[in-house]
């Protein structure tokens, strides 16, 4: 037997639950969610959620340490765990369930494969069709480089260092993008003594250089040992034991490394993360398995009835967007069910190219959106930039050590703003009000009349302005 649903959503994270919700809304359409984990995925219960309960306590308490009046002293580990566990209900999804339920979406429970059109196969055995559309939302996975040894280590990826249960006192962490430097950040919070192993020459690469080097800085200042350029040339540890996801997977690692031989109590790879299409079934309709899926600003792949919505199609690797897409793919599908036209910005999903806002949740926090310098000259836009210090105010009584940066690149042709960038204490406020600016093309000389409140840091929007007079 087979049965039968109007969509059918193959990975429960939140951009399969977004994109399942929009396809049903107001109707008597149905929809189905296959997940073989957990519904509310890699966000819920590896990534977004846990990074930030991790990372928050220790801002909290810099920001103390920087005000006078305010005791301070060492974080409680276990206390921060626990909370970290509230937000991930102990890994729990029932509530998630009850969420899709209520709306009117079915949860299937096992590993969904594309069967050939419109057809999903759960587990081999349970067949599912699809009257309107089938959405990929599996997302990605980390990926461990081949490096000799490492593997063999069993190290730790971002799902093991985000559900810790203990803290290795001496830990490597291997990147140096956002994963690796958030992971740097709480777990020097923590009293571990990390070392960060970057091959490039520099960290948050895609970012304005200033930021990395501000948190370079930063983490050097709290006793992070930060390595640039140094190639991971091999790893040992002998006894490497599968203890669990976030236990200490056995005895000491040494690391030969382009700067010396390191030796720690536990590694973990952020090196990365690649599409978790390798088992879908793409070949049978003639994609490649392994793969990204290619989509259009409709997210469709394949006729009209193949989706991809979040990380599996290779857009813009980030929870919000993989959401912003969902809503959009979900209203395609509806306005198709329905024989409706595809008109108005509402059914193209444009924010991905050029107009994505990202925060980096280290200290200082790193927050941007649309293009930096270096993107937009690629671009071939001819452009302006305006960087200044964020010192206003609002920042100096936000906390007494307060240091930070602000740079706008602006195309000269239309004198609209193609990226913001924001270093700081809590900068990662200041992003929407620049994503506005960026998505709605609002001219500068329109800006001049959103006055800041003030005492407030965004007060450094006028600062902008004013040092490009």
């Amino acid at each position: 037997m087979t049965d039968e649903f109007d969509v059918i959503v193959i990975g429960g994270g939140p951009a399969g639950e977004n994109a399942a919700a929009y396809a049903i809304a107001g109707s008597n359409r149905t929809a189905a969610i296959v997940e073989h984990e957990l519904v509310g995925g890699e966000c819920s219960y590896w990534a977004c959620m846990p990074s930030k309960a991790l990372l928050r306590p220790g801002q909290v308490l810099e920001a103390a340490e920087a005000l006078p009046g305010i005791p301070a002293g060492p974080l409680d580990v276990e206390a921060v765990l626990k909370r970290r566990d509230s937000f991930t209900h102990n890994h729990d999804d029932s509530s998630q369930v009850d969420w899709a339920t209520s709306v009117g979406i079915t949860v299937i429970r096992g590993h969904g494969v594309i069967d050939g059109e419109r057809a999903v196969t759960v587990d081999g055995t349970r067949k599912l069709r699809a009257r309107q559309a089938v959405v990929l939302a599996t997302g990605t996975t980390a990926t461990v480089p081949k490096t000799p040894g490492l593997r063999e280590a069993l190290p730790w990826t971002s799902r093991d260092a985000t559900n810790l249960n203990e803290v290795p006192s001496r830990v490597a962490v291997i990147g140096g993008g956002v994963v690796a430097t958030e992971c740097a950040t709480w777990l020097s919070s923590f009293g571990a003594h990390v070392t960060l192993l970057v091959r490039g020459d520099a960290l948050l690469k895609s970012a304005e250089p200033f930021a990395g080097t501000m948190v370079a800085e930063a983490l050097g200042a709290r006793g992070v040992d930060v390595r640039l350029s140094t190639a991971v040339n091999s790893v040992s540890r002998p006894d490497a034991k599968d203890t669990g996801e976030g236990h200490i997977h056995g005895g000491p690692v040494s690391i030969e490394t382009s700067s010396g031989l390191i030796k720690v109590d536990e590694v973990i790879v952020a090196a990365g993360r690649g599409p978790t299409s390798a088992e879908l079934g793409l070949s049978v309709i003639g994609l490649e398995d392994g793969k990204y899926v290619t989509t259009d600003d409709h997210l469709c792949a394949q006729g009209e009835w193949l989706y991809a919505v979040g990380d599996i199609n290779g857009r813009s690797p980030l929870t919000h967007m993989g959401k912003y897409q969902a809503r959009v793919c979900g209203d395609v599908i509806a306005a198709r069910a329905e024989s409706r036209g595809l008109r108005g910005p509402r059914y193209t999903a444009s924010a991905d190219n050029g107009q994505v806002p990202q925060v980096v949740f280290t200290s200082p926090e790193i927050a941007w959106v649309g293009r930096t310098e270096k993107t937009a000259r690629a671009d071939g836009y001819d452009v302006e930039v305006v960087e200044i210090e964020l010192a206003v105010a609002g920042s100096s009584l936000l906390r007494d050590d307060y240091s930070g940066r602000a740079k706008l690149v602006i195309d000269k042709a239309t004198d609209v703003i193609l990226g913001a960038t924001f270093a700081g204490p809590e900068v990662s406020e200041l992003v929407h009000a620049a994503t506005i600016a960026v998505v709605g093309a609002v001219p500068l000389e329109t800006l001049w009349h959103a006055v800041p409140s003030y005492p407030t840091v965004s007060e450094v929007w006028l600062r902008l302005l004013e040092a490009r007079r």
